[in-house]
């Protein structure tokens, strides 16, 4: 089965999903008032420089300061072979060992105007985070503009092929001193004439820049990503994608125009989708994004993934569920494990979890098997554009591994937090909100020493104390010599109350 691109375009919001294989792999969202700022480059404001955490925060004209590390600061050498991909996302670089960093007061001081990149978006309470080394990626090339370094991507494998490529762009580097460049996954197998053309365009972006750099007023943006549409052809039209299918024209013609320009060959490839069935009703794209907000994921044998977010880390919790599987117990585990293992790589992308994930596998006898789960489990990983890094099993039968994220998760995207739980997905039962009524009803008589109070609630909470408790409420009355009403009121959740006195 093929691997296509759908491009959805609705007066709100892009999205793009990637499809392989049948299946929905990854998503892509950008709102219109809540594009990603990843990659965008701005004239930054020192606002702060903080010694102790060798950080600073940097005013480039968005709601919170951006946070810059000294390790995003300082001159490094370019890593980008071992993390470049076909995601959207800038070039990353290794940095210095923490002890050789210089004090980050000797680098910046407050006030001072110097142009940063976006690398990650601002998640919950924190600010973008950013970076003075810039890059500037195109269809088969990234621009390093602080280095002459020139290296190919770790996903190109074959030695010959690298070679190529790396002696290639030196020769067409060479008119263009002072600049490096890293050569992408996509350019596997292209020919001279569209890396020069990939190059040349890459370097007139950059004299743009420098130019703007020259006039822009602190949190000016001098250079901003193309939109999602565009940044899709660019980043994720390799030689495995069979077709994009837009559903919007004016999309289908920007998109065809930009690829002509940029890769021609694979112009013929795009088509404007205009049949009746919403376009991300083919292959259930729809309905994999609503799975994929659930904390449960089925699996086909019976068992199912759950899957929990928090703020430190995501935890995943592998069950065996209905699944009773052979006569064998171990081997029943086994392969449930392995089922997991491949629908947890997917759930990764397609959920775009990052950070710190801990995964707790069915306890395993056999080390053979430990072994394989792993294994399969880093097979499934390749795939994914995201730099993953995936530990042995644990003494507790866990699994430690991490995820390069740079944007929020999907959930956080589509979702917010609940206005009666506040995001716990817990609340108060009724039982507990009746106690509570009743504590609260004693400390007020005895404080305002009164006669009467009124007790307003939400409905289930006034109910069970009618129904369950109405002796209690009686002898309790007696007790204080006071008269207790009760009133329901919509506007209350159900762990919400008020003792009002009358």
């Amino acid at each position: 089965m093929s691997d296509e691109v759908l491009i959805n375009v609705t007066p709100t919001e892009c999205r793009v999903a990637v499809v392989e294989n049948g299946l929905a792999q990854e998503l892509f969202i950008e709102r219109r008032d809540l594009a990603s700022d990843v990659g965008q480059i701005y004239m930054g404001r020192v606002e702060r420089v903080l010694p102790g955490m060798q950080a600073a925060f940097v005013d480039i004209g968005l709601a919170r300061t951006a946070f810059l590390h000294v390790a995003d600061l300082v001159g490094r050498e370019p890593a980008a072979e071992q993390t470049l991909d076909n995601t959207p996302r800038p070039v990353e670089t290794a940095p210095p060992h923490r002890e050789t960093w210089p004090p980050i007061s000797e680098l910046l001081t407050v006030g001072q105007v110097l142009p940063v990149q976006v690398i990650k978006d601002p998640l919950g309470s924190k600010g973008a985070r950013l970076s003075t080394q810039l890059s500037i990626p195109s269809r088969y090339l990234v621009l390093l503009p602080n280095t002459t370094h020139i290296g190919v991507s770790v996903r190109i494998e074959d030695e010959a092929e690298r070679e190529r490529l790396k002696t290639l762009v030196a020769e067409l580097a060479g008119v263009e001193p002072g600049v490096g460049f890293i050569v992408r996954t996509n350019a596997e197998g292209i020919g001279e004439a569209s890396l020069a053309r990939d190059l040349a365009y890459l370097t007139k972006r950059w004299a743009r820049i420098e130019r703007d750099q020259a006039q822009a007023e602190p949190g000016a943006c001098i250079y901003r990503e193309p939109s999602l549409p565009l940044r899709a052809l660019r980043d994720l039209m390799h030689a495995r994608i069979d077709k994009v299918r837009i559903d919007d024209e004016a999309t289908h013609h920007a998109a065809c125009a930009f690829a002509s320009e940029f890769f021609p060959s694979a112009a013929n490839r795009i088509e404007h989708y205009t049949a009746t069935r919403p376009l991300f009703d083919l292959y259930d794209v729809e309905s994999e994004i609503e799975r994929a907000l659930s904390r449960v994921t089925p699996l086909k044998s019976g068992g199912h993934l759950v899957i929990d977010q928090t703020e430190a880390m995501t935890t995943v919790d592998v069950n065996t569920g209905g699944y009773v599987g052979l006569k064998n117990p171990e081997e029943t585990i086994f392969k449930t494990n392995l089922e997991a293992a491949q629908a947890l790589a997917r759930q990764l992308r397609l959920r775009n979890l990052g950070g710190i994930v801990i995964v707790d596998f069915i306890d395993m006898i056999d080390e053979a098997h430990k072994r394989q789960v792993l294994r399969v489990l880093n097979d499934a990983l390749e795939r994914d554009p995201a730099k993953t890094s995936v530990s042995e099993i644990s003494a507790l039968g866990l699994v430690e591994m991490t995820r390069k994220r740079t944007t929020e998760s999907l959930e956080h995207r589509l979702c917010q937090p609940c206005e009666v739980c506040a995001g716990t997905g817990r609340v108060k039962s009724v039982e507990t909100m009746c106690s509570e009524i009743f504590r609260e009803i004693v400390r007020a008589t005895r404080q305002f020493e009164t006669g009467q109070l009124q007790v307003m609630a939400h409905q289930r909470v006034i109910d069970q104390i009618l129904d369950e408790h109405e002796a209690a409420v009686a002898d309790l009355a007696e007790k204080l010599g006071a008269t207790i009403r009760f009133q329901t009121h919509q506007g209350y959740a159900q762990d919400q109350f008020d003792v009002v006195l009358l």
